[in-house]
């Protein structure tokens, strides 16, 4: 990004006509180049630094699905855009994937519970919450239906991958250990007297339990 600026400003240039200009089949190529593109410097570091901590943030927790998911962000954002945007307006800028990183990483921590998530989504609240005011056509000259668009992009993302992320910490908590019971046991004894042999006498007994002053058997 910031090296297409600079091309700009050393070779007098703007490169907004490679812009996302909804609707025409000639501004389609802006799927491709929207956000590399800035109206000036200041526009450029707006979206730098918040895609520079959020980016941090995806590939350190959620690594193993970062690159799709800001892919998924980027392209179903701006095809949605436009698809279903307001006809012939032009947009430039990476804002639209800085709101998906944003919805992604919320939403994230939202739907899956686990206390890394749920401190990441804190933190996104906590820094950039106010960014999503821009989802709505209250500033003028702003691309509200792209930031719109990303953030949507990113909830959808945070949906399908739910199951990713820092795994959910189980805690194992020792059990005390039972003190069994003595079990009761029946023993049989026949008559020895040759008067009635089938006469059979059960009895049924516990065992003691040892006494705190009982010495053990030698």
């Amino acid at each position: 990004m910031w090296l297409v600026k600079l091309v700009e400003v050393f070779t007098h240039s703007d490169f907004a006509s490679y812009g996302l200009t909804t609707k025409e089949l000639q501004g389609l190529k802006g799927v491709l180049t929207m956000p590399f593109l800035h109206g000036d410097f200041k526009h450029l570091s707006g979206n730098s630094l918040p895609m520079l901590i959020l980016g941090s943030l995806l590939y350190y927790f959620y690594k193993r699905v970062a690159g799709t998911v800001v892919l998924w962000i980027w392209f179903a954002g701006a095809s949605w855009l436009w698809l279903v945007g307001r006809p012939g307006i032009t947009h430039i800028g990476a804002s639209g994937i800085v709101y998906g990183l944003a919805a992604f990483l919320f939403f994230m921590g939202v739907i899956r519970r686990e206390y890394r998530s749920m401190v990441i989504a804190l933190l996104v609240i906590f820094l950039y919450g106010s960014i999503f005011w821009g989802i709505f056509p209250v500033y003028k000259g702003v691309s509200w239906e792209g930031h719109l668009y990303g953030a949507i992009a990113g909830v959808v993302a945070a949906v399908y991958f739910r199951k990713e992320g820092p795994p959910k910490v189980v805690y194992e908590w020792e059990n005390e250990e039972e003190v069994n019971e003595p079990i009761e046991e029946k023993s049989t004894y026949t008559n020895s007297d040759n008067t009635n042999p089938d006469i059979k006498i059960n009895i049924t007994y516990k065992p003691a339990e040892p006494s705190e002053n009982t010495s053990p058997e030698k």
